[in-house]
């Protein structure tokens, strides 16, 4: 009998993924993705016509708290954006106040960790992680209003939804693909964190943040059936859009990023530092040490 259990216990994992399907990453779903995109983008002013008591900075603040509990859980990366998705829709479309934003970030989460998880959130959970700020029956109240405002269309396209799709097309070593992969998800969680890349639509946000993952490991450029392209062309021609608009993305994320550096730099108190320290890196290769 307990060896029967130990075998139960290494066979089940707690991670439950569908294996990489070359029919699906390779054909028209890329396509598709970009067709629908724009349908569920959300009004980049908001701030100035719908909302009489909000302040971008008050998202940035709800935000970050999105992105703590989605750490916490340990949630799919698709989790963060896609509420974040939610958020910012019905933000586009409802007036809020600012005692009302935990829990409409914490029915986000609800609905974007049942949309995505085969373990989601639960509503205890969302309210032990806001304090019990909110209760069980607000927050219920509140997933089915922004169900209604978002007129039940919760399959949004993110930036999450592209990346699988276009690192199919490039030619990456294939010991790298995890690791830009993951630094990609990074500059797709800071991008999702601003309210200034509200604008670029989700395959933009994938692409430049791949991009800026690429440049700052120092990978091999682009090559294989695009190689007579730039790296950032590359991407331009695989998302459909203006190499210079991608290019300006690009810019915009690794602006922020130095800033995060500097800001965590000038944060660390002399006294901690080691005289021996060596200096820290700005690049993405740094990332998993600095909060965003």
């Amino acid at each position: 009998m307990d060896m029967e259990r130990a075998l139960l216990c290494c066979e089940v994992s707690d991670e439950r993924k569908a294996m990489k399907d070359p029919a699906l990453l390779g054909g028209r779903v890329l396509l598709n993705l970009l067709e629908v995109e724009e349908r569920y983008l959300p009004s980049a002013s908001y701030f100035q016509r719908v909302q009489k008591h909000l302040q971008p900075h008050m998202r940035k603040t709800l935000v970050n708290w999105m992105l703590e509990v989605c750490e916490e859980h340990s949630s799919e990366a698709e989790v963060f954006p896609l509420a974040v998705n939610y958020l910012d829709r019905y933000l586009s479309v409802i007036s809020t106040d600012k005692t009302q934003l935990q829990l409409l970030g914490a029915a986000c989460l609800l609905l974007a960790s049942k949309f995505k998880e085969t373990k989601p959130m639960s509503i205890e959970e969302l309210c032990t992680y806001s304090d019990y700020s909110i209760c069980e029956q607000e927050l219920k109240a509140m997933e089915l209003l922004v169900l209604n405002k978002l007129k039940w269309d919760i399959a949004a396209v993110t930036p999450s939804e592209f990346l699988p799709h276009i690192l199919e097309w490039l030619p990456l070593p294939e010991e790298k693909v995890h690791l830009v992969h993951r630094h990609t998800d990074t500059f797709i969680a800071l991008c999702t964190t601003d309210y200034s890349f509200i604008a670029f639509p989700p395959s933009i946000i994938a692409a430049a943040s791949l991009a800026a993952a690429v440049t700052g490991l120092q990978l091999k450029q682009c090559e294989g059936p695009f190689h007579n392209l730039g790296f950032t062309d590359c991407l331009a021609h695989l998302v459909r859009c203006d190499s210079d608009f991608l290019k300006a993305c690009q810019e915009q994320i690794e602006f922020l990023l130095k800033s995060i550096v500097r800001q965590s730099q000038r944060d660390q108190s002399p006294e901690t530092k080691s005289v021996d320290e060596p200096e820290r890196s700005s690049t993405p290769t740094d990332l998993q040490d600095i909060d965003l």
